[in-house]
């Protein structure tokens, strides 16, 4: 697709969000991006288990280590609070595992993949780290996982 049609594609998806539908998952102040759409609010407290393995963290981990983990690959396990999908070609999932500060924005990672996990599931994403990734029209994402297989 040349850019003048991933530009149509992105005012596409923007319209469907200033629509209020629930389509888009990008940019959100919980996730480091802008006010587009919030990360959810679980009603109870997440606790999941840490990843295993040498590139495992945590949610916040994610955010501490950022400049050291850009484009690398890592691997976080968390609880699947919201999916959006086939925006830009991808599926956008939010993961928490009870770790971070939801009033600075790192209880929350987004992972684009093209797997399609159900909220609620408990799963692993392994995906490449970005960090400071601007999509453009004002959604940017401190810390976001990309390119993500994402395994139960």
């Amino acid at each position: 697709m040349n850019r003048f049609g991933k530009w149509v594609a992105l005012c596409v998806s923007i319209g469907a969000l200033a629509a209020g539908g629930d389509a888009l998952a990008f940019g959100n102040a919980a996730s480091g991006g802008s006010e587009g759409a919030k990360a959810p609010v679980p009603s109870e407290p997440i606790t999941v288990e840490k990843a295993k393995g040498a590139d495992a963290y945590t949610v916040s981990e994610t955010y501490e280590k950022a400049g050291k983990l850009d484009k690398k690959t890592v691997s976080v396990r968390g609880k699947v609070v919201k999916v959006s999908k086939g925006i830009m070609g991808k599926n956008w999932v939010h993961l928490q595992d009870g770790s971070g500060d939801s009033g600075k924005g790192t209880n929350n990672l987004v992972i684009t993949t093209q797997d399609v996990p159900k909220v609620g599931d408990v799963v692993t994403a392994k995906g490449i780290l970005y960090k400071d990734k601007d999509f453009g029209a004002g959604y940017l994402y401190k810390v976001i996982v990309e390119e993500a297989t994402v395994k139960q």
